[in-house]
């Protein structure tokens, strides 16, 4: 799982095209909204979702569930996780 997490960390920033914030992103730490310190948009969010569609496959088509996998690393972690084993 560390290793997901690792990674999903790398394409959340390439996908966004957004350095990494000062001391690196923690797993649990706010992706969107006006407490994140990366400043992610609805852009940013298709842009993240294409990119793990083509990286694992995993298609994210509603919208509300998007939002939810998309709050945090953490959150995404587990959200493929549950898609990859099914």
């Amino acid at each position: 799982m560390s290793t997901l997490i690792a990674d999903l960390k790398t394409l959340v920033l390439e996908a966004a095209e957004k350095a990494e914030p000062e001391g690196g992103l923690t797993d649990d730490e706010v992706l969107f909204g006006p407490d994140a310190r990366l400043a992610l948009d609805s852009l940013d969010a298709l842009q993240i979702s294409m990119a793990i569609q083509q990286r694992y496959g995993v298609r994210m088509p509603d919208s509300k569930d998007t939002r939810r996998a998309l709050s945090s690393i953490a959150h995404l972690a587990e959200h493929l996780r549950q898609h990859l084993k099914a």
